[in-house]
């Protein structure tokens, strides 16, 4: 039997009487259109990951799936905040309104993750839907490709900044120019935070080899 999920907390804000003028024209358009949108840095959503950790305890997210679906809820909501679709309500305080979204984020995702095929119905089987002419993933190198996730959030804010920029959609010279920065900074600064991650990826502490699976 499934779990229900619990619904996500309502907007604070005064209620109109149905059929008024504002509350029509609040149906009138998208949601999208009554607040200006919010642009935040990674650093703050970053630093609500224990938050989006609790959220995925309280919707009964299996204690296995929790730190990938914790990956997907944060990363969908920072592609949300970089195609400006976060518009929060600005009479609320920042984070009560940055925590009432991130709930309505990991809400969506928790549903998709309840209702996909891997979670109804397991097959113990390597890969079974994958094309004929590829190999499998093999278990080994997702365990390391989720420690080296580790590794980027462990690496200075800049350089965190510039190695999701470079992997976004968007041109790495759109980005710098977005932030008033001289293309040419930009990939001297991409380049440095790339060298140092490869240090990171390096060093004795990323599991390799037969010590990464246990």
């Amino acid at each position: 039997m499934k779990t229900p999920l619990p619904t996500p907390p309502r907007r604070e804000g005064r209620r109109d009487a149905p059929g008024s003028r504002t509350r029509r024209r609040a149906h009138s358009g998208p949601k999208e259109a009554l607040h200006p949108a919010v642009s935040l840095s990674i650093d703050a959503l970053w630093a609500e990951r224990a938050f989006v950790a609790h959220l995925l305890r309280a919707l009964h997210v299996p204690a296995r799936d929790r730190e990938d679906l914790l990956q997907t809820v944060l990363l969908g909501a920072w592609e949300a905040i970089r195609a400006r679709r976060y518009r929060p309500d600005p009479r609320r305080r920042p984070r009560a309104a940055l925590r009432a979204w991130l709930h309505g984020v990991a809400w969506r995702q928790v549903s998709h993750y309840r209702e996909s095929a891997y979670i109804r119905c397991e097959i113990l089987c390597s890969a079974p839907f994958s094309p004929a002419d590829q190999s499998p993933v093999e278990i080994e190198g997702e365990l390391l490709a989720r420690a080296a996730l580790r590794e980027v959030a462990a690496l200075p804010a800049g350089h965190r900044e510039v190695l999701l920029a470079a992997a976004g959609p968007p041109s790495l010279v759109a980005w710098a120019r977005a932030c008033g920065m001289n293309p040419n900074s930009a990939a001297s600064r991409l380049r440095r935070a790339r060298r140092a991650l490869a240090e990171k990826l390096a060093s004795p502490s990323l599991p390799t080899g037969d010590g990464a699976v246990r």
